[in-house]
């Protein structure tokens, strides 16, 4: 079982980079992928990005490729997701989430889940 704690969130403006950071409980942190999801309100949960176990995979939502990259730390049993260009249409809680292996994009695939952090972007 892991525990993960998500921190980072914030206001900030439209066109700001923000890094959120997820820190993981246990010592079997490489052996869970990871995942980053965000919920706006009044809206279902939604992917965001994954990374494998070795950080040697990633996979993105359509809507944040190209400005969001996911990253992993064993040394400090850490996933990160480092979000540039921010806009609006990006607030939302933001969750991470683990399970045993990578490629999954559903909420309902993780069972290990952070109690979110808010970002809020400003116009």
């Amino acid at each position: 079982q892991v525990q993960l704690v998500e921190s980072g969130g914030r206001l900030v403006q439209a066109g700001d980079s923000l890094r959120l950071s997820c820190a993981a409980s246990g010592r079997t942190f490489s052996s869970y992928a990871m995942g980053w999801f965000r919920q706006a309100p009044g809206k279902e949960r939604e992917f965001v990005a994954a990374i494998s176990g070795s950080g040697g995979l990633t996979r993105y939502a359509r809507s944040v490729k190209d400005r969001f990259t996911i990253s992993r730390t064993s040394a400090k049993n850490t996933v990160y997701v480092q979000m540039n260009s921010l806009n609006p249409e990006d607030t939302a809680v933001y969750y991470c989430a683990a399970r045993s292996g990578f490629g999954a994009i559903s909420p309902t695939e993780y069972p290990y889940w952070g109690q979110g952090t808010q970002v809020t972007v400003s116009s």
